[in-house]
């Protein structure tokens, strides 16, 4: 496989593009195996390879682990030696055997007799990961966001329909029987039209501390292999797992952590499924100084000319919105929906009364659905198939790029003006936000954040439009370190 840079991207988007357009796939390696398209039975047992298993990892194992599922789960895998303990002993006390332990995810590629290749890696390996795995015959659950930037979606998508590949992404409220129900709700029209989503991840995160110089990776982790396709930086913080949330090269901030769940049912609940014709974000790192690079304040509306998205990140402490810290509301022209977890929600008449109450359903409920399109070979059968999760990853990273390209200032100025909207909803919000900060006792005069510039965007090339976006374009996607590499379409 050979790498495809930055400067190769922008040069040849245009033909990917088209390509896109055309149904085109990416092209055969060295590393193809076989299409495997027949359905399955449902006592045909799956083997399945959990890669990373520090912590969002054991759900993957008790999710295959489930009787629902008839999985076994064959292999572990995780460059870090002393984090696999739990879950081999897991494994082994449900199926009477170990499973066997295997440090770098290629060799686990590799193994013929692996159907599904589970991925609970930080971010930047997701992609990557997926596309070899689906490479090699290889079915494919990955966890959110799907992806670390947003062309990377579009390499997934092609590679699951080259190889004729299974892959869920892990928003895991697509399968809920409460969010469903109300999601079922907004779109029979119960709170009439929809045209605003309002999305909050009001998470307190603590600093993760301040370093004068790198500190050791765990004696017990291959850093090379962790590093994977990202740059090899110096860890220029206290703890590398877990706060590379917070370090653009491994994460996405919270608005890609834990947001990109609420960010998926916001687009769900309004019937989106493209990206929107404009973004804009702003927004800081308050309340403490610390190694940390993303924000843990941030605001950003999506604008897709019949409906708005806007999407609140805060890691201070802080009051809910309408009921919900984190979660999604819905405002329609004769009420609204509120959905303050994964799987419960209220509905609203515009006076107020409750309408209607939505509950039910849990994490199994989207590994159940995964195996259930695995056996049966049906996208349609899918709750999260990678071109919606592509889509809702995509919407993070695009508040992102505005996010990062903005221009500093202090947080007493008039931030709407600045970013270019009159938007009743957002000039709301940022009062809230500031307010907020106040409440947190952060000086908004000497609190130096970022406004955004308001970046339109085609849906069909998922590129910027017009002037002066070469640098916002060029955010879409990255190089990869040699030796962990991607193809696209061409």
């Amino acid at each position: 496989m050979n790498a495809f840079n930055r400067r190769e991207f922008l040069e040849r988007s245009a033909i990917l593009s088209a390509a896109v357009a055309a149904g085109a796939s990416l092209p055969a390696g060295a590393a193809e195996a076989p299409v495997k398209t027949a359905a399955r039975a449902a006592n045909d047992r799956l083997r399945v390879a959990v890669v990373g298993v520090r912590g969002r990892g054991m759900s993957h194992v008790a999710g295959f682990l489930s009787k629902n599922a008839n999985c076994t789960i064959d292999v572990v895998c995780d460059c870090d030696e002393a984090v696999i303990g739990k879950a081999v002993d897991s494994i082994k006390k449900a199926q009477g055997e170990a499973p066997r332990y295997e440090k770098d995810i290629r060799k686990v590629i590799d193994d013929k007799n692996i159907d599904v290749v589970s991925i609970a890696t930080p971010n930047h390996w997701h992609a990557l990961m997926a596309v070899w795995a689906m490479r090699a015959g290889k079915d494919v659950y990955v966890e959110k966001p799907a992806t670390h930037n947003v062309h990377e979606g579009r390499l997934m998508i092609e590679a699951a329909r080259k190889y004729n590949r299974i892959c869920q992404v892990g928003t895991q409220s697509r399968s809920t029987t409460g969010m469903r129900a109300a999601i079922e709700f907004i779109h029979a029209g119960k709170i009439g039209k929809v045209d605003l989503a309002y999305a909050t991840c009001y998470k307190p995160r603590n600093s993760i501390g301040k370093v004068d110089k790198p500190t050791a990776p765990p004696a017990s982790m291959d850093y090379d292999l962790w590093c994977g396709p990202a740059p090899k930086l110096p860890v220029m913080r206290k703890g590398l797992h877990y706060d590379w949330h917070w370090i653009w090269a491994y994460g996405n901030g919270d608005l890609g952590n834990q947001g990109v769940h609420e960010m998926d049912k916001a687009r769900w609940g309004l019937g989106q499924t493209t990206m929107p014709a404009s973004v804009v974000s702003l927004g800081g790192r308050f309340g403490y100084v610390d190694d940390g690079e993303t924000a843990n304040t941030q605001l950003a509306l999506f604008d897709y000319g019949s409906s708005h998205m806007i999407f609140e990140v805060r890691g201070l402490k802080t009051d809910d919105y309408k009921g919900v810290k984190v979660g999604n509301i819905w405002f329609g022209e004769n009420g609204y929906v509120v959905c303050p977890s994964y799987s419960s929600g209220l509905a609203y008449d515009k006076d107020g009364k409750q309408i209607a109450k939505f509950g039910g359903g849990g994490d199994q409920s989207h590994f159940d659905n995964f195996v259930k399109g695995v056996r049966s070979r049906k996208l349609t059968d899918l709750n999260c198939e990678v071109a919606e999760g592509h889509l809702s990853a995509a919407l993070c990273h695009l508040a992102n790029i505005s996010y990062r390209l903005g221009k500093e200032t202090p947080f007493d100025a008039n931030l709407t003006e600045l970013a270019g909207t009159k938007d009743a909803a957002v000039v709301e919000a940022v009062s809230r936000m500031k307010l907020h900060l106040t409440d947190n006792k952060v000086d908004l005069a000497k609190a130096i954040g970022r406004v955004g510039p308001k970046l339109t965007i085609d849906p069909k090339t998922e590129k910027f439009t017009g002037s002066d976006v070469a640098k916002a374009n060029d955010m879409l996607f990255r190089e990869y370190r040699k030796g962990f590499d991607i193809t696209e379409a061409v």
